[in-house]
Parts: structure tokens; C-alpha cells; sequence
């Protein structure tokens, strides 16, 4: 897969829209979590989480029609794609829309949309429900939201894998490329979970913070006195192109997406196996399929499940892979700034790494105040970490047991990559 290139990036998250807001905030080391005031929550045993603000801003060509038939995981899809092709310089006339596919990952689908259509259809009956309702909530519709507005005509796929998702759309999109089945790829993630009937199923599986009355330090992961994740909205999604074809349009050159593996942990229907020993497979056979030294290996973007079984297990994975040099390889967890996007967090650890790699900047895992005994790496806590990165790990895992690894590495023009996000943050 070494000759698959990310040439495009877009991200809307609680920290800002476009990667130069973004990464303008998050490598500050400070929290993006509140209280949920969209709605009564005083009832949930958790209700905060990682918002979205100012998407209404970013208008470029989504109409008041079009938003209409739309839920907000679709919405925010579309503003991340567009980012992303302005991002890679693409005008998609100059591409053979055929060969241009789309592959998408979220969890929950587009809850908003459909909790408010239901409520209608007991108030009112089936006349009070939206025409649009069947093609707006269902895990599929950003791929079609996105394909329609767009004409993309060619392979396309939806994953649906917990937390795991968007990172897995990434591979399959990338591994398409490699086939040569395409010649450019949208691939990431998107999710909407701060709704009521999205909290309450996020909720009922009991891996959510309950620290309420302090939102900012709620989600700690590898903490000893961590108490679950905290959920977050956003979107995240890549252009990725053949290197030989990137560089005869001069396209920016992100990264290189080297290699790519999942498997599944086998052993219950939430929790992770307590040894870590299948999560250490994923991370073996992705360096293997890589070429990479476990030397060479310079930064690690972690899971943080911020859950017993997750940070342990996932602790016990990078040892039983590294060894000794574990402890010498930063792990740290980003999102505990602003919340966990469920099935679009994979494609948000994803731009986090490049940008870290782009700016030789970890950044940090913040709330790391009481170690836990058990998870004893270097964690990067609370303050952003200078490091020169050429390679690095992302791990994504899912509820039951998924786990998802990629491999990238960075490529010489980084430097000229790093110009252009300094030039803004996104056209509206």
C-alpha cells in the first residue's frame, strides 16, 4: 500500500472547522468538552460532549433546500469533503468521475433527523413525517449526500464498525486505489451522536464519563481515575491518490499510507481482552505488511478508551510489541481534548498524526494527573511534546473487541504541506 498518498485533509470537530483552525487549538493541550444544552439532559447519567460550532458559516454551494433534507452527520460530510478537495487542489472536472469513489465509516447513523421524524409520526401521523426521512438517517447517506452533490459515480462503501469504522474506510478506500479499481478517493468518517436518542444508546452501554459538573477533565484517559469517554460530533475526511499521479498535478504530499490491519479480539460483547494479545497482532502485521523496523517507529496516536479494559489492554499491546522501547515511544491520546467521534474519530486520529508529523508537534493527552500502575508509557501528558515524526501508528478499536491499525509515514514535501495549512483556515 506504500504507493497510496493522503493529499487532502478536511475536519470539522469541537475545535474548529478547516485543519488550520483545528490544529491552531489542539496542539494548546486544552479542553473542547461542555455541558449538552440542545436539549433537556439533565436525566442522562452522562450529558456532556465534544460540539460542533459555526458549521452554518460554511455555506460554499449547500443550499437552505438542500440542508433541509439532510441530517448533521450528512451536513457535516459534505463541508469535510469540500474542505478536503479545496485542501488537495481538486477540481473534480479533471478527473474521471467514474474512477472516483467514496468510502465513509459512522455508528450510529443520522439520529436527528430520525428522532424528530418519529415524534412526528405519533403526533400526526404518517402525514406529518419528512419525504426525506428514509434517505436521511441511515448509515449510507453521507456516501450518497456526497456522491450526488459531487456526480462521483465510481466504487464506493459504507462502513458501520463502532469506533473502528472511519479507520477501516480509509484502508478499504486505500486499498481500491492500490487495485486500480480508482484514481482518487474520499475516505473518512462522520458522526452525530448529541442527540437524545443517540446519548440515551451511548449511554445504556455504560462506557461514558458521569463527571458532569467538571466537563473539561471528564475524559482522562490512562488515568487511575478515569470513568469512560466522552462522546463528540465531527468529521473527518482524507483525498487519497496513487503517489505517481499526485505528483504529476503537484498536488500537496501529506503522508503515505503504508500498511493496514484488523482483526477481532474474540472474547466479549463490549469489553477488550484483558491481555492486549490481539490488538499486538494488528500492530505486528501492520509493521510487517509496512516494512517498518519497530525502531523506526517514532510516535503512536492511541485508542484511549479511557475505560479499565481498554487503556490496560491497549497498554499491554504496545509492550508486548516494543518491549523495552515501549516506554520510549510517545502514545498519547488527542481526543481527550475534545471527545470521542465514535465512528469518524479513526479519520480525525488520522489528520491529528499528520499534522503532528507536518509540524514535529505531539500533540497531548491531557487529565493524565493520577497514574494508573498499569498503564505506564509515555502518554505525552497534558503539555504538547516536540519531536521530529517520520513514522507513526494510529489504533482504532470498537466495542466487542475490534481492532483497526494503520501505518503512515510522512513525505519529504511535508514542509511545503505545512505552508499551505498556515495559509488559513477554510473558504466560505
Amino acid at each position: 500500500m506504500k504507493d497510496i498518498v493522503i493529499t487532502g485533509m478536511g475536519v470539522v470537530a469541537p475545535p474548529g472547522i478547516g485543519i488550520a483552525d483545528f490544529w491552531h487549538r489542539v496542539r494548546e493541550g486544552r479542553s473542547f468538552v461542555s455541558p449538552i444544552t440542545r436539549f433537556d439532559s439533565s436525566l442522562y447519567p452522562s450529558r456532556i460532549a465534544g460540539q460542533v460550532n459555526g458549521l452554518e458559516s460554511y455555506k460554499n454551494g449547500f443550499s437552505a433546500r438542500l440542508l433541509k433534507k439532510l441530517d448533521l452527520f450528512s451536513h457535516m460530510a459534505l463541508v469535510t469533503s469540500d474542505l478536503a478537495l479545496k485542501d488537495a487542489k481538486i477540481d473534480l472536472r479533471n478527473f474521471n468521475l467514474h474512477r472516483t469513489g467514496i468510502f465513509m465509516g459512522n455508528t450510529l447513523g443520522g439520529w436527528l433527523f430520525a428522532e424528530t421524524e418519529l415524534r412526528d409520526l405519533y403526533l400526526e401521523g404518517r402525514e406529518g413525517v419528512s419525504p426525506y426521512m428514509a434517505s436521511a438517517w441511515f448509515p449510507a447517506a453521507p456516501q450518497g449526500q456526497i456522491s450526488i452533490f459531487y456526480g462521483i459515480k465510481g466504487y464506493s462503501k459504507t462502513v458501520v464498525a463502532d469506533r473502528a469504522g472511519s479507520l477501516m474506510a480509509i484502508a478499504y478506500g486505500a486499498r481500491t486505489l492500490e487495485r486500480g479499481k480508482l484514481d482518487l478517493v474520499l475516505a473518512g468518517g462522520t458522526e452525530a451522536p448529541v442527540t437524545p436518542y443517540a446519548l440515551l444508546c451511548c449511554n445504556t452501554y455504560d462506557f461514558l464519563s458521569r463527571k458532569n459538573n467538571d466537563p473539561e477533565t471528564a475524559y482522562a484517559p490512562f488515568d487511575k481515575n478515569r470513568d469512560g469517554l466522552v462522546i463528540a460530533e465531527g468529521a473527518g475526511i482524507l483525498t487519497l491518490e496513487r503517489l505517481n499521479d499526485a505528483q504529476r498535478r503537484n498536488a500537496p504530499l501529506y503522508a503515505r499510507i503504508c500498511s493496514f490491519y484488523t482483526n477481532c479480539d474474540g472474547y466479549d460483547r463490549v469489553a477488550f481482552e484483558p491481555d492486549g494479545t490481539c490488538l499486538a497482532v494488528a500492530i505486528e502485521e501492520t509493521l510487517k505488511e509496512a516494512g517498518f523496523d519497530k525502531d523506526s517507529i517514532d510516535y503512536i496516536c492511541a485508542d484511549g478508551a479511557a475505560t479499565a479494559s481498554g487503556d490496560i489492554s491497549e497498554t499491554r499491546a504496545i509492550k508486548r510489541v516494543f518491549g523495552k522501547r515501549a516506554k520510549e515511544i510517545p502514545a498519547s491520546a488527542p481526543k481527550s481534548m475534545f471527545g470521542n467521534m465514535l465512528g469518524a474519530q479513526g479519520s480525525v486520529d488520522v489528520i491529528t498524526t499528520v499534522l503532528s508529523m507536518m509540524y514535529g508537534t505531539i500533540c497531548p493527552t491531557i487529565n493524565y494527573k493520577n497514574p494508573d500502575p498499569e498503564c505506564d508509557l509515555d502518554y505525552v501528558p497534558n503539555k504538547a511534546q516536540n519531536k521530529d515524526i517520520k513514522r507513526a501508528l494510529v489504533i482504532s478499536r470498537g466495542r466487542g473487541g475490534i481492532n483497526a491499525v494503520m501505518a503512515l509515514e510522512r513525505l519529504g514535501d511535508g514542509q511545503k504541506a505545512k505552508k499551505d495549512t498556515e495559509e488559513g483556515s477554510y473558504v466560505s
